[in-house]
């Protein structure tokens, strides 16, 4: 069995050869070598050293591989808020927006599918390789990325395959990038007064997160309200870009400065932070993992880094003989219509789904 493995966009990474608490070490991710960083909505954030690491060249249309997915029956998935509690909770929300306890929350359902991993599949997990191959095909996306790596003592391990088009922070040398996406609509429709709004706000939050590691006066918004074409849908997004402060500039205080005023991701939260936290807390009845987390690669050696967003996730663990998770969400507002969210999360999580229970998108 592989001590891990990982691929992005153009870069493959085997052999683990060692693994740390970020939060408890994360002073080493800048200190060398190529790291890949799993972080869970909820806070825990690990990484693991890479040994062999590759840079390979993009291909739009990847060869199928050796082995075929074999993903739960579409019928097998269920929610852990249905559709009437889910409008129940974006009610609830706008009563908090309207007593002023907070401008926008995100309010997310995780599905799941029972999903054994074989008696013939390699290190007892299902083929990750084989389900990143088939999204890469039928819904491409700008982050995708797969990472398995084992447990081993202490460490949990991790099992992800992820179609983010969401970049968290991008960063070379000491500029740093990120692109909230806020705002979805349908093929062909156009965005509400609602996702403008919501887009400005969480650009706004990012922009002050990012200012506390920043040069002053080098904080800029280069892109705005730009609507971006993805498979099944159209997102807005906005981009916000800073100058890391000389003390921050990858030395040791960097990573834990960062992921401090940054983290979980301001777009899958909301605003203010704290009190959107403390919502989604009382609203939802499953954990995101690392839905709604940070998912990437950190190459200490070439001062850059490229985090996702954890959208468009999947995730399997071995709970009930095995089960697969895919989590979907949306942004509440005071403009929000409880039933448009609901079908915002049903357009959000259609084709991927789809996709993974069969390998077609169907009607």
């Amino acid at each position: 069995m592989e001590s891990g493995v990982a691929e992005f966009r153009g870069i493959r990474a085997a052999e683990v050869v060692e693994s740390i608490d970020v939060l408890r070490e994360g002073s080493r991710l800048a200190s060398g070598g190529f790291w890949v960083l799993v972080g869970t909505f909820e806070g825990s954030v690990r990484a693991w050293r890479f040994e062999d690491v590759r840079r390979v060249p993009a291909v739009k249309e990847p060869p199928a591989g050796e082995g075929s997915w074999e993903g739960p029956a579409i019928e097998s998935w269920a929610s852990s808020l249905d559709r009437e509690e889910y409008v129940a909770g974006v009610t609830r929300i706008r009563d908090d927006i309207r007593e002023g306890e907070v401008y926008q929350a995100n309010l997310c359902r995780v599905l799941s599918a029972p999903l054994p991993a074989g008696p013939d599949a390699p290190g007892g997990v299902p083929d990750a390789r084989a389900l990143s191959e088939l999204l890469a095909r039928g819904n491409p996306a700008r982050y995708a990325s797969r990472i398995v790596v084992p447990a081993v003592g202490q460490d949990p391990g991790t099992w992800i395959v992820s179609a983010s088009p969401e970049l968290f922070l991008g960063i070379d040398g000491p500029t740093v990038r990120s692109s909230p996406i806020k705002g979805t609509a349908a093929p062909g429709e156009g965005m509400l007064e609602k996702d403008v709004a919501e887009n400005i706000m969480i650009t706004d939050l990012i922009r002050n997160d990012l200012s506390r590691v920043a040069v002053p006066g080098r904080v800029g918004v280069p892109e705005l309200l730009a609507e971006h074409e993805h498979p099944g849908l159209t997102h807005l997004q906005s981009t916000v870009q800073v100058t890391l402060a000389p003390e921050f500039d990858w030395t040791p205080g960097m990573w834990p400065a960062i992921l401090e005023g940054t983290f979980p991701p301001g777009s899958v939260s909301g605003a203010p932070k704290s009190s959107a936290l403390r919502i989604i807390a009382r609203e939802e009845t499953a954990p995101r993992g690392p839905y709604c987390g940070a998912i990437g690669w950190v190459d200490a050696d070439t001062h850059s880094a490229e985090l996702a967003v954890g959208i468009r996730t999947f995730w399997w663990e071995p709970d009930g003989g095995g089960t697969l998770r895919f989590g979907t969400g949306a942004g509440i507002t005071w403009g929000s219509d409880p039933e448009a969210e609901w079908k915002e999360t049903e357009l959000k999580a259609h084709r991927l789904i789809r996709l993974a229970s069969g390998g077609r998108l169907g009607a």
